[in-house]
């Protein structure tokens, strides 16, 4: 799978994901999509567009990748994960299928949960891109909205190393005459957003400069999610637009209870409050200047950073984001993907990061809470399998 292998199990075109679906009749073709692509947010705003859904009473699936612990959170219906029955019973069924035309992981996990959304009689279907968007497996949808959150510089070794590549990669979801959402106005991205929307006669609307400036009321924690906020509420006005029936109250409550209805997990997850402790997987410099903007709103006396990382990708300029006066945990995700901490800590060094290596994430995170004080802080983050480990 991808992200235990790294680019071995990439695909760069669709031809694999358009058969599997023709070998099943191409269940996607029955469900009602939402399609949401970024570099940041965009989990997040899937699951606030879900919540709003289901609190106006709809039946909502949720796609998205990838799983901290259990690989069925990544298909959901109103929070509910997949069960294991129809995922070991659709595994068996397919096989011989799977293994005639080399599916990969990602892609049989993508076919799954379009066939399974379409059994489940799904009202809607939330489907988050996996990586880039034009050749992602998810994009043989044509939903009722596309919505790309930002971009930032993230898996440069596929979707190009600038921010106008890596656009025009996300753009690659904009569909014919769909409308089409985008989070943040961002100088190098908002040109090639315009060029793809005027191309395929879509509506584009910049949810930044359009939603009006306010503070919403939201279980999830981070000043952050409050751009992931406008750019669902722009979301949900344009699909209203479209006729879908979504009330204020529904609206209201949907971002007050995204982690009830859906199991929302991963972003900003605080553990304790002393020392204050927070699991975050931001990974890529996008996330890591909202993680630096969220340090420095708190006020705490020592920060004790709990960081790994992955060993296929460039990681200078995360590290030359960490804040340099915070005590570091270098470790590895147990995962083969993970970068052995003793090389963390030698390219940390080079930018002036300092702190220890330990043998695992638990064994870091140990040593975090030996060492702060109450009121310290601890920061585990650097990658989703980082979190993963400790929940």
């Amino acid at each position: 799978m991808f992200q235990r292998v790294g680019a071995a199990a990439y695909r760069n075109d669709l031809t694999n994901i358009i058969k599997l679906c023709q070998l099943l009749g191409n269940p996607q073709k029955n469900l009602k999509c939402i399609h949401v692509a970024g570099t940041n947010g965009k989990g997040s705003v899937t699951h606030l567009l879900a919540s709003v859904l289901q609190e106006e009473g709809y039946k909502v699936g949720v796609f998205v990748s990838p799983h901290y612990k259990d690989y069925r959170e990544r298909i959901k219906i109103n929070g509910k994960l997949i069960s294991k029955k129809f995922v070991t019973g659709f595994v068996e069924k397919n096989q011989t299928k799977f293994k005639n035309i080399n599916a990969s992981f990602f892609e049989i996990s993508t076919v799954m949960a379009f066939e399974y959304f379409k059994q489940k009689q799904v009202d809607f279907a939330v489907i988050e891109v996996g990586m880039g968007g034009r050749l992602d497996s998810t994009n043989i949808i044509t939903p009722l909205i596309s919505v790309i959150t930002n971009i930032s510089l993230d898996h440069q070794k596929f979707l190009g190393n600038t921010i106008a590549k890596i656009s025009a990669e996300k753009a690659g979801i904009i569909k014919p005459k769909v409308p089409v959402v985008i989070g943040e106005t961002q100088k190098l991205s908002k040109p090639v957003f315009n060029k793809k929307a005027e191309e395929t006669s879509s509506r584009i609307f910049f949810a930044d400069t359009e939603v009006r400036k306010k503070s919403f009321s939201t279980d999830l924690k981070g000043s952050y999610q409050q751009k992931n906020i406008s750019t669902a509420l722009k979301a949900i006005e344009v699909l209203k637009t479209e006729g879908i029936k979504i009330s204020a109250k529904s609206i209201s409550k949907g971002l007050k209870h995204v982690g009830k209805n859906t199991s929302f997990i991963g972003r900003w997850m605080v553990m304790k409050e002393k020392p204050f402790t927070v699991f975050d997987s931001a990974h890529n410099e996008g996330g890591i200047r909202e993680l630096n903007q969220e340090i420095n709103n708190l006020k705490h006396l020592n920060l004790h950073f709990v960081y790994g990382t992955v060993a296929d990708k460039d990681i200078s300029r995360v590290l030359a984001l960490l804040p340099k006066t915070a005590k570091y945990y270098f470790c590895k995700a147990d995962i083969p993907r993970g970068l052995d901490a003793v090389e963390l800590k030698k390219q940390g060094g080079k930018f002036k990061l300092k702190g220890e290596v330990y043998p695992s994430v638990k064994s870091a995170f140990k040593a975090a809470k030996s060492n702060a004080k109450k009121n310290d802080m601890i920061l585990v983050s650097g990658s989703v399998f980082v979190v993963a480990d400790l929940l």
